[in-house]
């Protein structure tokens, strides 16, 4: 049995990173947490029947496939923990990378609105609202940054967040007239974002 779960395992991890996914997006599609697909990884337990009968779908594989070794890796536990261990240390590093530029790209934005306030300041005007049109901005950033190299996870919530900003932006910009029934037109086009990344997600899958 524990040489299945290591095959599993093993086959697992290499379909898993040749299709480019990370645990979180297979277990989104297996309903499933990722730390369940982190067990199966680990060879610490082993998909069900079903669970692995969707797996060899997604990868387009067999289950004798799934079950057998394909490789010189022939259920050395150690080397298996090892190897997964160097890949999890990688991907926390990437992670750690991907958090560490967008905080100093947001921080630069920041501090490029606070001279622009100061200057402003400067010759004797009080303008408040470069921190208002600075939130669009570092939405867009995020939106990049989070596409490149989160592979556009959690879009959906940048995105509308992006919608409500721009909003917000042009209401306040033309505060002076009250202009408050451009927000009728906030709800469809909230509806356009999620009934996009619906379809997006349906040609994911």
């Amino acid at each position: 049995m524990d040489d299945i779960k290591l095959a599993i395992a093993s086959n697992l991890i290499r379909l898993r990173q040749s299709a480019g996914m990370t645990q979180a997006e297979l277990g989104e599609k297996l309903s499933y947490s990722d730390k369940t697909i982190s067990k199966w990884e680990r060879a610490e337990s082993a998909p069900d029947t079903i669970a692995l009968k969707q797996i060899s779908d997604i990868f387009g594989v067999t289950l004798d496939y799934m079950v057998n070794t394909h490789d010189e890796w022939e259920g050395d536990k150690k080397t298996h923990e090892k190897n997964l261990d160097e890949q999890n240390d990688n991907a926390e590093t990437d992670i750690s990378k991907y958090r560490t530029i967008t905080l100093i790209v947001l921080v630069g934005i920041f501090a490029l609105t606070v001279l622009t306030f100061t200057i402003i300041w400067a010759t004797g005007t009080l303008e408040w609202m470069v921190f208002i049109y600075m939130i669009p901005a570092m939405l867009i950033t995020l939106l990049v940054l989070n596409s490149v190299w989160n592979k556009g996870k959690h879009n959906f919530y940048i995105v509308s967040a992006l919608v409500m900003s721009i909003f917000v932006v042009v209401y306040l910009t033309l505060m002076s007239f009250n202009p408050w029934q451009i927000f009728i037109a906030f709800v469809p086009a909230e509806i356009v974002v999620i009934l996009s990344f619906k379809l997006i997600n349906k040609k994911n899958k």
